[in-house]
């Protein structure tokens, strides 16, 4: 079986399957013990303090023909999308 690289040219993570998830293995087996003496000690899921705005999390619904045109570009439709609602805000500032 061919491995799939986890991430693109540009950065992006794609999204990982289980065969993925499985084939990891602990950090203590890969990492050197002067790195995990230095590493955060946190539970699992547990996430440490952010350093940049952090996004929130939300449900939305649109329609099929939105979500299709930016899945249509390809993975980073996400992201994509946040850069086009940004840029809707300069252009449509709030004024009242």
């Amino acid at each position: 079986m061919k491995k799939i690289p986890f991430s693109n040219e540009t950065g992006e993570v794609r999204e990982l399957t289980e065969d993925d998830i499985k084939s990891m293995r602990p950090a203590h087996e890969v990492l050197p013990d002067e790195l995990l003496k230095v590493l955060p000690k946190r539970k699992i899921g547990q996430r440490g303090p952010q350093k940049h705005p952090v996004k929130i999390a939300v449900t939305l619904r649109y329609s099929a023909e939105v979500i299709d045109y930016f899945k249509s570009f390809g993975s980073g439709w996400q992201s994509r999308m946040d850069k086009a609602l940004k840029e809707w805000i300069k252009k449509h500032p709030h004024t009242a």
